[in-house]
């Protein structure tokens, strides 16, 4: 049956059964190659879009409630922290725009009971200027703001708040609002989340020392140009020191 017939010779008929094989084999080869390429070439793009569809982008928000929604201004009048070297506080009270004050806890009169906790309340002080000129009176603003989440009282009387001034490094104290001029009665203020009372005090740009109220002849000396530090101070909360200048 391998055997040719025909009337041409063998080898004619040998050389076409090998041109329809190649041609079978290659078709197959074709065929294969096309199936191949169908169902497994084309893995790369669903891979991609799995890796994709996995992957994510996420944007950090930085988010710090306010008990009360709105920073409201303290409400009702107040007196402001006792004057230095003859010069007497503003006593005004301002709505301050910083909410936030990095406070610590040292020694001080304790809270009455029923009154704001010292956890509950945040105090900051700053100077009004960053550099005050010479013979200028520097004046410096505390702002005490209940950071809690329900209203409380306080006294905010000028003897338990202070402004401080301390030299530059902290470690000399120059000056209290509170030093020659106490003031012992009360200003208990009730103050409802998130609400600030602010508070003006002027200085003189003289040291004293808390002795100057009872001494007859306090010893008070001008303080020269240079850098310093103001705190305020509400009880035993204290607000971190703020650089200011007297040029």
């Amino acid at each position: 049956m391998l055997e040719p017939n025909g009337p041409l010779p063998p080898e004619i008929y040998w050389r076409r059964r090998a041109l329809a094989i190649g041609a079978a084999v290659i078709a197959l080869a074709l065929i294969i190659w096309a199936a191949s390429a169908l169902f497994g070439g084309g893995s790369d793009t669903p891979e991609a879009n799995s890796a994709a569809a996995s992957s994510s982008l996420t944007t950090d928000v930085s988010f710090t409630p306010n008990p009360s929604g709105s920073n409201a201004p303290d409400a009702n009048g107040g007196s402001g922290g006792g004057a230095a070297g003859g010069s007497g506080g503003s006593g005004t009270q301002a709505s301050g725009s910083s909410t936030s004050a990095s406070s610590s806890s040292t020694t001080g009169a304790p809270v009455p009971a029923g009154q704001c906790a010292d956890s509950s309340l945040a105090v900051k002080a700053t100077a009004d200027k960053a550099t005050f000129a010479p013979g200028e009176e520097p004046s410096f603003t505390i702002v005490i703001t209940n950071i809690g989440s329900a209203p409380c009282d306080r006294d905010l009387a000028g003897g338990l708040q202070q402004v401080l001034v301390y030299s530059i490094d902290g470690k000399t104290r120059l000056w209290s609002n509170v030093d020659c001029y106490p003031q012992p009665a009360a200003d208990v203020r009730n103050l409802a989340p998130g609400e600030q009372a602010a508070f003006k005090v002027a200085w003189s740009a003289t040291t004293s020392t808390p002795e100057c109220a009872t001494a007859q002849n306090p010893e008070r000396n001008p303080v020269g140009a240079g850098a310093y530090t103001v705190v305020g101070q509400l009880g035993a909360l204290r607000s971190s020191p703020e650089p200011f200048n007297i040029a």
